[in-house]
């Protein structure tokens, strides 16, 4: 005689399919997207900073100190103090930066080499403007058969996707300010460090100091 067959048990619910994560993939990066394109159209609300003053400042400090570049430097710093006391890092607090094969040394607004440098500009995700306080920056496209040049008191715009490369054939300062999305750019910054160099302490020196400015001033609503 058969026995009774039991009754099949339910089976489980199956997992969603890659199907189903493709679609919340998909759903997360059009809200991503949307956030991103939202806040990009609205960045200059955020902005401490403006073009014109800094290039005004840069050239005020230029008549006045000429070739002094210490002096230079602080009269752009005190100036934009003055302006933005709650911005402004006025500690000269130096360190190495090495990007794009290039080595040079900076402190927050300033970044500068004494000795000559050059290598890849990078492809960043704002704005690079670098006002040149002294000596000569020296750029190049693919394609051109001359260099740019960009002398003490003139302003290299480094459009946002651009990229080029890029000389300090001897001494040269430069105020540099970035306008955009900043964080992005730190890969570029921290890329020699990490596969070349292995500078840590250099390393800790930049991140320390670049996240403390860059919180402190997210924490007051700008950039």
């Amino acid at each position: 005689m058969a026995k009774p067959q039991k009754p099949q048990k339910q089976q489980r619910k199956r997992a969603p399919g890659m199907g189903g994560l493709l679609a919340v993939l998909a759903v997360m990066t059009a809200l991503l997207s949307a956030a991103v394109f939202l806040v990009d159209q609205n960045l200059d609300r955020f902005y401490i900073f403006e073009l014109d003053h800094l290039r005004d400042v840069s050239q005020r400090a230029i008549a006045q100190h000429g070739n002094s570049t210490k002096d230079i430097v602080r009269y752009i710093v005190d100036e934009l103090k003055e302006r933005s006391p709650a911005h402004v890092n006025v500690h000269e607090e130096w360190m190495f930066n090495n990007a794009g094969g290039a080595m040079g040394a900076m402190y927050i607004i300033h970044a500068s080499t004494a000795v000559g440098t050059e290598g890849h500009t990078g492809r960043h995700t704002a704005d690079d403007y670098f006002h040149i306080l002294s000596g000569t920056q020296l750029a190049y496209v693919p394609g051109e058969y001359a260099p740019e040049v960009y002398p003490q008191g003139t302003v290299h715009h480094l459009r946002r996707g651009d990229v080029k490369q890029y000389k300090m054939p001897d001494a040269c300062f430069a105020l540099e300010y970035a306008r955009g999305w900043i964080p992005p750019m730190l890969f570029f910054g921290f890329a020699d460090g990490l596969s070349s160099t292995l500078d840590l302490p250099t390393l800790w020196t930049t991140t320390r100091v670049t996240g403390r400015e860059m919180i402190s001033n997210l924490l007051k609503g700008k950039f």
